[in-house]
């Protein structure tokens, strides 16, 4: 079944399921035309895998707990199209014998350059300066002091998965020194990469110029981003952010851009999407972005595809490549 937008890769589905499966489309414009269509002899009775798009949610809702409980026993993969996946409740999935598959590497090019873009900005004060341009003001609110260079600047990524390594290596060119803090040392982080352990956290975070986040959103991550973390940063410190809004403590880091402990910020994810705090707004060392990280044809079509393809391994081999972590754990 597939549920939410498909739009680059028709052709790609025809061909990895032609002779496999039966495609269906959902089609439900509310959260209980989709439940009744679960029920035995319903639209959507006998489905055995679902590629699933965020925006699905828009008609139906999240798949959260109760969702989960509706979907047929028949269900027995959720191929997700994206490298979050904090809108499907996995113990839920679990509990009920359904696999969840998402797309890391696919997203990984798109939403590290958007990074980059942040980090720039907010570094050169260039989103504040287009602004100005805009409105006819030329460059007359300009501070030279307060925009700074890439060259020899200190990142610190903040999990360095397959975004978070992209991103070292495109800033890694200017050059910047890239520190990263993971649970345990990546295995394929470059030598130019410093791991920073837990017990350094804290004076390592005293020297960066600027902290990209890049952890998923899980209980154990909401908030991580807190008022402690962001007073640690030097004074006059970036934060940017493509993870996911809720990782980040909002209050507190608006309170550090207030005082000016904090540089400015580069953000294209917000707590409760698509709504945006309006005191961001008033910020002129604030660049934002309205999630546009993986909004390019390019990564849309590879992301739509890897999908697919684990659904389709499913079918064929029982099992797709790109299980959640909380499967193998």
């Amino acid at each position: 079944m597939i549920c939410g937008d498909l739009v680059w890769a028709h052709q790609e589905c025809e061909e990895l399921f032609k002779g496999l499966a039966e495609v269906v489309r959902m089609d439900s414009p509310t959260r209980a035309d989709f439940f009744a269509g679960l029920q035995p002899g319903g639209k959507y009775d006998g489905i055995v895998g679902i590629y699933r798009h965020n925006v699905s949610a828009d008609h139906i809702g999240i798949f959260d707990r109760e969702l989960v409980a509706k979907l047929p026993a028949s269900v027995k993969w959720i191929a997700h199209n994206g490298a979050g996946y904090d809108q499907i409740d996995v113990a839920a999935c679990k509990e009920r014998g359904i696999f969840v598959s998402n797309t890391p590497g696919a997203v990984d090019d798109a939403t590290a350059t958007t990074a980059l873009y942040l980090l720039i900005s907010a570094l050169r004060r260039f989103s504040h300066a287009e602004r100005d341009l805009r409105l006819g003001k030329w460059k007359a609110s300009h501070v030279p002091g307060a925009a700074h260079d890439l060259t020899q600047r200190t990142l610190f990524i903040l999990g360095l998965g397959g975004i978070g390594q992209r991103l070292a290596e495109l800033a890694h060119a200017f050059p910047m020194r890239v520190l990263y803090h993971n649970r345990r040392p990546a295995p394929n982080a470059p030598a130019w990469c410093e791991y920073v352990p837990a017990e350094r956290l804290d004076e390592m975070l005293g020297v960066a110029d600027v902290l990209s986040v890049h952890v998923p959103l899980k209980k154990e991550t909401e908030g991580l981003v807190g008022e402690a973390m962001i007073r640690k940063l030097k004074k006059g410190a970036v934060i940017v952010n493509t993870a996911r809004g809720k990782v980040i403590d909002e209050d507190a880091m608006i309170r550090a851009l207030e005082d000016g402990h904090l540089g400015g910020v580069g953000l294209d994810v917000y707590p409760n999407e698509p709504e945006v705090n309006p005191r961001l707004l008033e910020f002129p060392n604030a660049t934002l972005l309205p999630h546009m990280g993986t909004e390019t044809c390019d990564s849309q079509k590879k992301m739509e595809i890897r999908a697919l393809t684990n659904l389709r391994d499913f079918l064929t081999k029982g099992q797709g490549e790109d299980l959640v972590p909380e499967y193998k754990q």
